[in-house]
């Protein structure tokens, strides 16, 4: 099985040096910038599976290497590293595509698991090295493949994070089911990665890149005062 690759963006290096260590003791592939320049060059050479990013570094903010990671035709899963803890700091970085927030100080084993945790929701259910028929589900105009976590809206790709992708292939797995945000919650089998008050950010987040009108939703709709449930078309 191929070794992730992993790119670690953080101009503290003592909190680069650990992490690097926990992450290659785990068998995988690291390397570490210190600059928005370095990441984003890294980005084009070494094409990542996965990116733990810092968002304040000394050329600029680490939310420039958030975008370019996002928008790419080969989307990267990111989790945030940085010492900003308040709200408005975490909803930025989920508007623009994180999947994942970790606040210092942290736990290199807690970073750790969150990183195998994203792996693993990403890439599960491919076989190592093998292409095979994939598990398509179609809702009105969307498309979604369960095996490669891929999902269009006529035919455009949509460009989900791993997050986002779960809570849809949930929802259009049970059409028509009402869920609490406790229930999808706990059907999601969080691991730590969305929480109650930042589920509805997600949802905001999902609803603008597979609605025609992310305020008048015909997918993804609102049951006042109990939940979510994806409409029976």
């Amino acid at each position: 099985m191929q070794r992730p690759r992993i790119l670690v963006v953080d101009d503290e290096p003592q909190i680069a040096e650990v992490v690097e260590a926990y992450l290659e003791r785990e068998g995988m592939i690291v390397e570490v910038c210190a600059s928005v320049a370095a990441a984003l060059a890294a980005l084009e050479r070494v094409a990542p599976d996965l990116l733990v990013l810092d968002i304040t570094l000394p050329d600029g903010s680490g939310l420039a290497v958030l975008r370019v990671a996002s928008s790419s035709s080969r989307r990267i899963p990111t989790i945030v590293l940085t010492a900003r803890a308040t709200e408005a700091d975490r909803v930025v970085g989920l508007e623009l595509g994180a999947d994942d927030y970790v606040v210092k100080p942290f736990s290199p084993r807690e970073l750790v698991a969150r990183v195998r945790a994203l792996l693993r929701r990403t890439s599960e259910g491919m076989p190592p090295g093998g292409v095979r028929p994939s598990r398509r589900r179609r809702v009105g105009d969307l498309e979604i493949d369960y095996d490669f976590h891929e999902v269009s809206v006529a035919g455009l790709p949509a460009g989900l994070t791993a997050t986002e992708f779960r809570i849809l292939a949930l929802l259009a797995e049970n059409p028509g089911e009402v869920f609490t945000r406790a229930h999808l919650l706990d059907r999601l089998g969080d691991d730590g990665a969305i929480f109650e008050r930042t589920l509805d950010r997600h949802i905001n987040n999902l609803r603008k890149k597979i609605e025609k009108d992310p305020r008048k939703p015909e997918h993804v709709v609102t049951v006042y005062g109990v939940g979510y449930k994806m409409r029976k078309l």
